[in-house]
């Protein structure tokens, strides 16, 4: 699984144009040192930063690399909490993706005119990402500077996972648990209607909180597919050949600030929605036409990847914008939006003694919002508000995360501070908050990432083998109702190219799909057959057996194929292009894996300069409807005043 780019501080003038920034200074504000406590909070001191590893501070994407890279989508670091102002390295110019070059003499690697990968940049991030405290002194229950996305896990045992044994904990309403009610914002029009909302799942839309692809498309399981074995809603069009449909400029920077975070992007029949400096805004799916705007008083700090029949999301923000005064208001906000309609529902605030808990991550599962940290958590019901469970504390146990979509997961931490702790995988359900089954990871596994909840899909680091930060050496497959490992599959770094960040975003992967009962992912690249190019594969494994299936889509010479979703029984993945053509979206048959062609988009320069700045690695991309969706998950300042930077582009085939 190689290092991704870092995000440019300048859009690359081509697919991969080789980069070669500066470091600059890393920004170190101090962070504060509170009691634990609230809701789920785990009985010993808090690490440094959410779930971060202590001693020594890691390293990025593809870890040792130093200074690691930041900016979202790219590699990334953990949920907001503190916040400083960024200063991206300004980034080389360079030609188009894999375009020829002249050869360095006896270069190891890659041959002339390979698309060269990216030095990291350096560790600066844009608002709405925290910092690293001074040495020793923990950040106030959330990270400091936050490690770049699949932040490398500390060693841990390489031991075989265990059966479950019982259950481990649970989660209650406690009426002596402060959920202080920051702003209730009930708009009548929109609760009062009596809505029906999905309590499968199945109903998730395609939404990006802050990976590249989405979650399940309408009418299919959230990355399991249709059980029915539709073969999916994405057509083939009589003609494949896309057009751009328009661009979004980015957001004005603040001064004195660099970047801003820019993290999530759902997709309706009604509505693209797209998170901007502390707003986030809806625009007409074909033509870009700004619907609506909701305005927040802080930047967006995480957002869910799920939503609900009725097209409702959750996000957590800043209750105030970032100044040079005072960088951080902490990640405290929890809202659930309307996303057709662009109206906040309501704000709530979890609070530990008389400190708001400073939220890592959020997800949507049937009616329920569910956000943790390491400080604490709870449940909400999307359409009111109203609290409907919490994590259980005073067993040394708390959730660090959840993950979403058809049903709701788990991923809890048990064991005292400094000791070699354990996780428990549980399957709840999202009402009560009750664990219907569990499974018990090998001890010393230190975080785990949810790819999927039905079938459950999580993926580790064991023993810290991955060996690139990428968060993954192994797969497990669950079974849901028991708890019972069905399969482990092992996925050597050096071999395939998905990543997770289990971390403080426990459902944040990339690179991976999940459906008919298989895992799909992309292999690393290699030599392809053509003059300096190179290629990849999507491999498919039985989740029953942890074997591939010998099914295997090729991406073809100049390409790289990355899997972004389910489509039904069909994998929906985009192909990015060689320097001199436009990317494509194909959809890939689920029995006979045979590939169509559903996009192609133009080879036009300044249109593959706008592409090859939005790629998987460090993007969010959603495809749905013949239209393709590609946003930014920061913005910068302009290096130039003739510097056009777009938050977002979109492609349509007729």
């Amino acid at each position: 699984m190689s290092q991704p780019p870092p995000p440019p501080n300048e859009p690359p003038k081509g697919f991969g144009a080789p980069q070669d920034p500066a470091p600059g200074p890393q920004q170190n504000p101090g962070g504060e040192n509170p009691e634990p406590g609230g809701f789920g909070a785990p009985q010993d001191p808090p690490p440094q930063g959410f779930g971060a590893p202590q001693d020594p501070a890691p390293q990025g994407f593809g870890a040792p690399q130093n200074p690691a890279p930041q900016g979202f989508g790219a590699p990334q670091g953990p949920p907001p909490g503190g916040f400083g102002p960024p200063t991206p390295p300004p980034a080389a110019a360079g030609p188009g993706y894999g375009y020829p070059q002249t050869p360095p003499p006896a270069a190891a690697g890659p041959g002339y005119g390979y698309p060269q990968q990216a030095p990291p940049a350096s560790p600066q991030q844009p608002y709405g990402y925290p910092q690293t405290p001074p040495p020793g002194q923990p950040g106030y229950g959330y990270p400091g500077q936050p490690a770049p996305y699949g932040y490398p896990q500390p060693p841990t045992m390489p031991t075989q996972p265990q059966a479950p044994q019982g259950g481990g904990g649970g989660r209650k309403l406690n009426s002596q648990l402060l959920i202080i009610v920051a702003a209730v914002v009930a708009v009548a029009l929109i609760v009062g209607v009596g809505v029906l909302y999905s309590q499968s799942g199945k109903g998730d839309k395609h939404n990006a909180g802050g990976t590249s692809g989405g979650t399940g498309g309408k009418g299919g399981d959230d990355k399991g597919g249709d059980k029915k074995g539709s073969n999916g809603k994405e057509k083939v069009p009589a003609n494949t050949a896309s057009s751009l449909l328009f661009q979004i400029p980015a957001p004005a920077v603040p001064k004195d600030i660099t970047s801003v975070a820019t993290a999530g992007s759902w997709l309706t029949d009604k509505v693209y929605a797209k998170t901007g400096n502390a707003e986030i805004n809806g625009y007409d799916p074909a033509t870009g036409a700004k619907t609506w705007t909701l305005k927040l008083p802080g930047p967006v700090c995480q957002a869910s990847r799920h939503s609900t029949d009725s097209d409702r999301s959750a996000i957590i923000y800043e209750p105030a914008m970032p100044t040079k005064a005072q960088p951080s208001h902490g990640c405290t906000q929890l809202a659930a939006i309307d996303l057709d309609a662009g109206v906040k529902l309501w704000t709530r605030t979890i609070k530990s003694g008389d400190q708001s808990i400073n939220l890592e991550n959020v997800t949507v599962s049937g009616n329920t919002v569910a956000a943790g940290s390491t400080g604490g958590g709870g449940a909400f019901d999307i359409s009111t508000g109203k609290p409907l469970w919490a994590p259980k504390t005073g067993d040394s146990c708390y959730d660090s995360g959840y993950g979403g979509g058809a049903k709701l997961v788990a991923v809890r931490k048990c064991g005292e501070y400094g000791s070699t702790r354990q996780l428990h995988i549980q399957t709840i359900d999202p009402k009560s908050g009750k664990v219907i089954s569990e499974y018990k990871m090998s001890p010393g596994i230190e975080y785990a990432s949810v790819v999927s909840t039905d079938p459950l899909v999580v993926a580790a680091d064991v023993g810290d083998s991955a060996g690139d930060g990428s968060g993954i050496s192994d797969f497990f497959s669950i079974d849901n109702k028991t708890g019972t490992l069905r399969s482990k599959i092992s996925a050597p770094g050096k071999t395939y190219a998905a990543r997770c960040d289990g971390i403080t975003r426990i459902e944040y992967c990339s690179g991976i799909a999940v459906g008919n009962d298989k895992l799909y992912i992309p292999t690393e690249e290699h030599d392809g057959t053509g003059d300096y190019s190179r290629t990849n594969e999507i491999v498919a494994f039985d989740l029953a057996t942890g074997k591939q299936t010998g099914q295997r889509a090729d991406a073809g010479d100049g390409y790289t194929i990355t899997p972004l979703r389910m489509d039904g029984t069909n994998v929906l993945a985009y192909k990015r292009p060689p320097y001199d053509k436009g990317g494509q979206i194909v959809t890939i048959d689920g029995t006979s894996f045979k590939e169509s062609k559903l996009m192609e988009n133009p080879a036009t320069q300044s249109t593959r300069d706008a592409e090859s700045s939005m790629l998987p690695d460090y993007a969010e991309i959603l495809y749905g409807a013949g239209r393709l969706y590609m946003s930014q998950v920061y913005a910068n300042k302009p290096t130039s005043a003739t510097d056009k930077a777009y938050l977002a582009i979109a492609f349509g085939t007729k």
